[in-house]
Order: structure tokens, then C-alpha cells, then sequence
């Protein structure tokens, strides 16, 4: 799950949100170095904080589904998935997003959520950098330390701004601060799926 290695761009996405308190922050701080991103929303979480995901799409970054309860693949019946990519596609539309783009929590896939995604028009973004950045005791930088790290050309890079143990989403954002003036730095862009998969 990787872009073209030769091209000097980071795929940066969020899961989890989002978050009353921190999607917010990262959306600032996104907007101060204009960056845009990809956010993979919970959906029982959209539907309680709509402000943030029209927010989102205002400032041009993509919303994809990340389940409407963060709830496993592995946990659910196929008409368990089903109801739960249909439910998470109904609160988007509502808030005026088309989502295209799918992520399961934990990476974790079944031929039933692969065979409904597709049904429904969602394609599935993965990952090849983590951070971790979700854990109780890891500093920002720590955090900002395996980004700079493990990130290369092409990398697809998987980031938290909700859930997450003893306020772990703040430490990401910190991570971030430190991390996105390297990454303009070193020469990196921004992009964004419908970039690489077309529009």
C-alpha cells in the first residue's frame, strides 16, 4: 500500500475521529502549514460532533469510514458489516459527504467487508508507517522520532486524532508540530487519495 516510491509525497491520515477536544487542534494545525489530509471518522462519533466533519470537508481533506463503532471485522456477521458500512455511509450523507474511501479498524478484513465495501463504491486505504502514537506512555518525541524515521517517499502514514489512552491524540499533535516543518523541509507534499486512485 504504497504510492509511487519515486515521488517525494506523504499519504497522511488520521483514524478515530472525531474527537471534541483535539480534531479541532489538528485541523489548526493542518491549516497553518496547508496540508491537507485524509481523516477515516468513526461514525458514531460524526454523528455526535457534525461541526468538525464540515469542517473537514470545507477545508478540502477527504473523510472516509473507519466503522461506525470501531468494532472489529473479525467480530461481526456479514450482515453485521453490511449494516455497520451502511450506517457509517448514512451519517456522512447526511453531513453532505460522499465517502469513497474505507479504512477497518485495526487493518482487520473479512471477504464479507471487502465483497460490501465494494458493493458499495468504497475502496479500502491501508497503511505502511504507525507511529504507535496511540499508547498510554509514548512521548511526542518518541512519536515525532519513528515518523521521521520510518517515513520515505510514497509512505502512507496512519495517525490518531481520537481515542487513544492518557490524552494520546495531544501528544500527536505535538509530535506534528515538531515533524511537518522537517517534512516541508526535506521537499515532501501532501496528498490525498483521490490523487492517487483518481477522481
Amino acid at each position: 500500500w504504497r504510492m509511487d516510491k519515486h515521488v517525494k509525497a506523504v499519504y497522511l491520515t488520521f483514524d478515530d475521529g472525531p474527537d471534541p477536544i483535539y480534531t479541532g487542534q489538528l485541523l489548526d494545525l493542518l491549516e497553518r502549514y496547508e496540508i491537507k489530509a485524509t481523516f477515516f471518522t468513526v461514525g458514531s462519533f460524526a454523528r455526535s460532533n457534525p461541526e468538525l466533519i464540515r469542517r473537514m470537508s470545507a477545508a478540502g481533506h477527504t473523510v472516509g469510514i473507519h466503522s461506525y463503532t470501531h468494532k472489529s471485522a473479525y467480530l461481526m456477521s456479514a450482515s453485521g458489516v453490511r449494516r455497520d458500512l451502511d450506517t457509517s455511509v448514512s451519517v456522512l450523507k447526511r453531513l453532505g459527504i460522499h465517502p469513497r474511501f474505507y479504512r477497518p479498524p485495526w487493518g482487520h478484513t473479512t471477504r464479507a467487508l471487502i465483497s460490501s465495501a465494494k458493493s458499495r463504491g468504497l475502496m479500502p486505504v491501508y497503511w505502511n508507517v504507525m507511529a504507535q502514537d496511540w499508547k498510554r506512555n509514548i512521548s511526542s518525541d518518541e512519536i515525532a522520532m519513528r515518523l521521521l524515521k520510518r517515513t520515505s517517499d510514497g509512505s502512507i502514514v496512519c495517525l490518531h486524532d481520537g481515542r487513544g489512552k492518557n490524552h494520546a491524540p495531544g501528544r500527536t499533535i505535538e509530535a506534528l508540530e515538531k515533524v511537518l516543518p522537517r517534512w516541508i523541509e526535506e521537499g515532501y507534499c501532501f496528498v490525498r487519495p483521490e490523487e492517487v486512485y483518481g477522481q
